[in-house]
């Protein structure tokens, strides 16, 4: 089906600034606090402030490209929904199959097994960097295949074609499968949109790719290494890696090896993200946000 973002829509250029400005300001305003609240908060009023930027330039380049919604639509996009493809959630005529009751069972399973580690198993680990990598899992867990997921149902539920960001993604059989479809579609519905499609029209999918990869780095840095004050670059070459490995596959060789498929494919996609995932998530993360943010959930005693 086509995105939100692949769909063809004609935005004034004179009225543009009307989808980037709030995230531009928003952004702004919670950069301005850097130092001056706890490297814990600071995390998530920028993780906020970014994501309610990107929502409001996917609602407004779908309304102002003509599509017909309505008021409570908009405002369930808005605020209840976390995902980043607005022209599916807001069509008034999509036909969505009811959810079957063993998917409630299995979201309510993960939300629970990921606040099992986040209020239970974390604990056990101290307050060093293993209790930190245990609660960050778990809340991940908690949140976007638990929670969300659960949201997601509820959507389906009320007729509203909302489908799960994550969709098993260990189950990817190749990187192009894990981040074009698997991890966190509301993540890549916006880079996609907002930056690879627009970066393919004027230098070339190829190079596209590498530029995504870099910026989507970039973005967290943002929320990793700037609260954290330390790590700074790591998770940039983290997603520089991915789109090498990525564009390695894609190749002659890439494809001659089997790089993309079969259990090579999965066991190259598994290294490929879990080896350097210590570069992403630096320790200095874990120690001075995560393992704080943790003490102040009552996670870590």
């Amino acid at each position: 089906m086509e995105t939100l973002l692949e769909m063809k829509t004609t935005v004034r250029r004179d009225r543009a600034w009307r989808g980037w400005a709030p995230l531009v300001l928003v952004v702004t305003v919670a950069l301005c606090f850097c130092g001056r609240v706890p490297a814990w908060a600071l995390m998530w009023l920028l993780a906020i402030t970014i994501f309610a930027g990107f929502k409001w330039w996917t609602w407004w380049r779908v309304v102002e490209g003509g599509m017909r919604t309505t008021a409570s639509r908009s405002l369930a996009y808005l605020f209840l929904w976390p995902g980043m493809d607005a022209r599916r959630f807001l069509a008034l005529s999509s036909s969505v199959p009811k959810p079957v009751f063993s998917a409630w069972i299995w979201a309510t399973g993960k939300t629970v097994g990921g606040a099992i580690l986040v209020w239970g198993v974390a604990r056990l680990a101290g307050h060093g960097l293993l209790a930190g990598w245990i609660g960050m899992v778990g809340f991940i867990f908690l949140l976007h295949f638990g929670l969300f997921a659960m949201l997601s149902l509820f959507w389906q539920e009320k007729g509203v074609s909302a489908p799960p960001l994550m969709n098993c993604p260990i189950a990817a059989s190749s990187l192009s499968d894990f981040w074009g479809r698997r991890w966190n579609a509301g993540f890549r519905d916006i880079v996609f949109g907002l930056f690879f499609l627009p970066l393919a029209r004027r230098c070339g999918a190829t190079a596209a790719v590498a530029l995504t990869f870099l910026i989507s780095g970039l973005l967290h840095e943002l929320v990793i290494t700037l609260p954290a004050g330390a790590g700074f670059g790591l998770p940039t070459l983290y997603f520089t890696l991915q789109g090498v490995a990525m564009l390695a596959e894609r190749s002659p060789a890439g494809v001659r090896l089997g790089l993309a498929r079969g259990w090579f494919g999965y066991a190259f996609t598994f290294i490929v993200v879990t080896a350097p995932i210590f570069a992403l998530f630096p320790p200095a993360f874990v120690l001075r946000v995560m393992v704080p943010f943790l003490e102040i959930i009552k996670a870590l005693p």
